[in-house]
């Protein structure tokens, strides 16, 4: 069998063509442009689709059905963005409208967070565990839930937003309109913000960091600029890493507190920190989990290992 994985984001369209072993045979993407209006989107995420069954020396005959993994609210009963900002989808049939487009026998939706948490529990970090969370540290943290190998959102399919756990009563304001949600910390944002507050703390101190030669030379403050600037021994860069790490270790102890996966999946830029990252932040969940870790049916901190083709594997796979 053959399917249609479908990555929609608010800047690109990302679709592949998955068989029955998550093999890719065919991928490519097309810019979103995000103002238009959803079905011409969704026009070019049916001609891309089409595109890629042709290269992929198939029909569409030959695949089973579509999956589409889309950002913000979803209804994925009957295949409709209940609203999604950065594309201006309100109570968008989107399943209706791509199944309008292209001859497949059924086109199934879930959130990308969601999407991207199944396809690594298929066939990435966590392959072969029915109980796994992925948080994914971007602009913002995302999470998805896996429990007994099926994505889980709540009744209402609103579920599973992890970012917006309160890590810090009265703390930064978040997107959404709270303040100390762990997204506003943990996010690569966060981490950003941070290096920025801490760069501006040295230069009104007059104390030389290695993270402003690093923003003069790149251009910008990223979430790479501390990490680099600590490794390099700069010791307010690693004020910046071991703050934002604690950060992140608080949220993750409480995920694991609250859903004890098997296999808890982080992803992300920030992950390619590989060690710098894990080390520590095994170290802090070691000793904060409830009951400690005692080597035994432990929860295991994984990096994601799919990347960027999670959502498009997730999607693939959402009729299965």
């Amino acid at each position: 069998m053959n399917y249609i994985g479908i990555d929609l984001g608010g800047t690109n369209i990302a679709v592949g063509i998955i068989n029955e072993r998550y093999e890719m045979l065919a991928k490519g993407s097309v810019p979103t442009g995000a103002d238009r209006d959803g079905k011409e989107i969704i026009k070019d995420m049916a001609d891309l689709c089409a595109k890629l069954v042709s290269e992929a020396g198939l029909t569409f005959d030959d695949i089973e059905y579509a999956g589409i993994a889309a950002p913000g609210s979803v209804d994925p009963a009957n295949g409709v963005v209940v609203y999604a900002n950065n594309l201006h989808f309100d109570n968008f049939a989107i399943s209706d409208v791509l199944k309008s487009y292209i001859p497949v026998k059924k086109v199934y939706l879930e959130n990308d967070a969601n999407a991207a948490a199944l396809g690594e529990a298929v066939a990435g970090a966590a392959r072969g565990v029915k109980d796994a969370v992925m948080i994914t540290l971007g602009t913002g943290v995302g999470g998805g839930i896996i429990i007994d190998g099926k994505i889980y959102s709540g009744f209402n399919y609103k579920g599973a937003e992890l970012g917006h756990i309160v890590i810090q009563h009265g703390g930064r304001p978040c997107s959404c309109g709270r303040l100390g949600c762990w997204e506003a910390y943990s996010s690569a944002t966060g981490l950003i913000n941070m290096t920025k507050e801490k760069i501006d703390e040295c230069n009104k101190a007059g104390i030389p960091t290695i993270m402003a030669d690093k923003v003069a030379s790149d251009g910008k403050v990223s979430g790479k600029t501390a990490f680099a600037a600590m490794k390099l021994g700069d010791v307010p860069a690693k004020d910046v890493v071991d703050e934002y790490i604690s950060y992140l270790a608080c949220g993750l102890t409480n995920i694991i507190n609250v859903f004890r996966p098997e296999i808890l999946v982080i992803g992300g830029g920030i992950c390619n920190e590989k060690e710098y990252l894990t080390d520590p932040l095994n170290e802090i969940i070691a000793k904060a989990s409830y009951g400690g870790n005692t080597g035994v049916n432990d929860t295991v901190l994984k990096i994601a290992e799919l990347g960027n083709d999670a959502g498009i594997i997730g999607a693939a796979v959402l009729g299965l």
